[in-house]
């Protein structure tokens, strides 16, 4: 999922995106310290990965304003390391059991759902959406492929202004299939079909769609019995509100602050954990998870665990490199794909590491496999008030701590190095 206002985008063109929030309290008052977890001894060379693990954590943490860190990290079968650092809410620490928005990894749920509908010939990736969304624009050119690789040069409805004010004059609304299709084609397409490359919800939004019909169910059903289940997650649930299972990892967030007309003098930081964050995903796809099914993900999504190799190399090979540019009408959301950020059928590439790192409502997560060495590195993290510039932006620092591990355990195949997030004021 994007951020909002163009953050999402502008944070995922270095990065990837997404978001989502809470209810709005105010505070004021100094930045609490997170409370950091000791290091675990080090007799042996996986207890050594872990503490200098930690240590990298806490620098990180200390550096990026980071109220709370969840992390794991796996190499082949074993587990390197699964902690919690920091805090929840004041004077509750954070645990490993805690529920967070997982944002765009539902699009990786989303990818691997359309392949499997690829392998039983009940769709084909260059099947138009005509037959589904026969009134959708330039819907004779636009196929499924094109939605799942963000190639249809449809615009993002999450970029309009008129969307924008909306939701934040209320994040806990619901937001339908329908209302959100409205807001996205009050204007024309980017660029032909399959011409360009720009990231819009509005693809993912509409593949949903179809894949319910096709499937012939709800899409969290869809979901949950294809998908989810297969792979083993048991801490992954969809909701059309803005609900959280407890125990719920709290996230807190400035980004509305310009929106809200705060001046950049005056302390703004709002619980974010409840806002309804089905604006984002498919009707169906708005789920939190647990860093433990975030490991798993990275891990199956990474290994293609229910695709066969035809289809998984179709989902997650490189194909876009250097397709795309800038151009007035979708900037920053367009751009050309490279080797730091390629996107696939609901994954990115960066490098040779397959993942998926969505920033949303005070939340940020990454989840990241690297199928040449077996690595996995999952980090779920929330934010203090100085992680936020005087405008409400901040970045998903959840990948930054990643590619630091990264280049730790796999110096001969790290994740590539990203532009440093630059704060406007």
């Amino acid at each position: 999922m994007g951020e909002r206002r163009t953050r999402a985008v502008v944070a995922m063109a270095v990065l990837g995106a997404g978001l989502l929030l809470g209810p709005a309290i105010v505070h004021t008052a100094p930045t609490p310290k997170p409370t950091l977890a000791p290091a675990p001894a080090s007799p042996g060379p996986a207890s050594a990965e872990a503490a200098r693990i930690a240590s990298m954590i806490r620098g990180a943490m200390a550096g990026s304003s980071l109220r709370s860190l969840l992390v794991k990290v796996t190499r082949g079968d074993t587990v390197v390391v699964e902690r919690a650092f920091g805090e929840s809410l004041d004077g509750v620490p954070a645990t490993t059991d805690m529920r967070f928005r997982n944002g765009a990894v539902a699009f990786a749920y989303i990818g691997t759902l359309l392949m499997l509908l690829v392998e039983e010939h009940a769709v084909g990736l260059d099947d138009t959406i005509r037959r589904w969304e026969p009134n959708l624009p330039e819907a004779d050119k636009v196929t499924l492929k094109m939605l799942a690789n963000q190639t249809s040069g449809y615009p993002d409805y999450e970029s309009d202004p008129r969307w924008l004010a909306d939701f934040n004059a209320d994040p806990f609304q619901s937001w339908s299939y329908e209302r959100r299709l409205a807001y996205a084609f009050r204007r024309p397409v980017v660029f032909p079909p399959g011409t360009g490359w720009s990231y819009a919800h509005t693809n993912f939004m509409i593949l949903g769609e179809i894949l319910a019909k096709v499937g012939g169910k709800p899409l969290d059903r869809l979901l949950r019995e294809r998908v989810l289940v297969p792979m083993g997650l048991t801490g992954t649930t969809a909701s059309d509100t803005g609900s959280v299972p407890e125990p719920a990892l709290h996230a807190y967030s400035s980004e509305r602050r310009s929106a809200l007309g705060v001046p950049a003098t005056r302390g703004f930081y709002e619980e974010a954990t409840y806002w309804n964050a089905d604006w984002g995903t498919p009707t169906g796809a708005s789920e939190t998870s647990t860093i433990d099914d975030l490991a798993t993900t990275a891990v199956a999504v990474g290994t293609g665990k229910l695709l066969t190799s035809e289809s998984y190399h179709a989902m997650t090979d490189p194909l876009l490199m250097g397709v795309g540019r800038k151009q007035a009408n979708c900037v920053p959301s367009c751009f050309t794909q490279q080797t730091a950020y390629n996107y696939g059928l609901g994954i990115v590439r960066s490098g040779d590491w397959i993942l998926q790192n969505p920033l949303l409502g005070g939340y940020a997560a990454t989840e990241a496999y690297l199928p040449q060495e077996g690595i996995g590195i999952s980090v779920a993290v929330t934010f203090l008030p100085g992680a936020f510039d005087c405008q409400g932006n901040y970045p998903n620092a959840s990948d930054t701590v990643f590619r630091a591990i990264g280049r730790y355990l796999a110096p001969g195949d790290p994740p590539p190095a990203v532009p440093p997030f630059h704060k406007s004021c």
